[in-house]
């Protein structure tokens, strides 16, 4: 139950990035859903071998080479799913910045249980 809701939350970050970042475009709220679970999936198989392969250039920038390797996750999100298209890195970049932060506020405040946070 957890999961499906963390992936709906995904799906509402989408929507508030395509909303704010006017290269972000959807096609509806099915089509943000379907982003909302891939980038779940591309998060959770993609981004950890991103991440270390780019682990020379993450420490040379003090971490900041992160915000890129989320930008890429975003943008081959867009590539997988019909119906949300990137016009390009600039936009995937404030994208997936927006994403991120809706998406760690909504889960913390809605999902996340105050009793683990000890």
């Amino acid at each position: 139950m957890r999961f499906l809701a963390r992936l709906l939350l995904n799906g509402l970050a989408v929507i508030v990035a395509a909303y704010f970042v006017p290269g972000l475009t959807l096609s509806g709220p099915g089509a943000a859903l379907i982003a909302g679970a891939a980038l779940g999936l591309v998060n959770a198989f993609v981004r950890p071998l991103l991440l270390i392969v780019t682990f020379p250039f993450t420490l040379l920038t003090l971490g900041l080479f992160i915000f890129v390797v989320n930008a890429i996750c975003l943008a081959l999100t867009a590539a997988l799913v019909p119906g949300f298209d990137i016009s390009g890195f600039g936009a995937a970049f404030f994208g997936a910045l927006i994403v991120s932060v809706v998406s760690w506020i909504l889960n913390r405040t809605l999902i996340d249980d105050p009793e683990r946070r000890r």
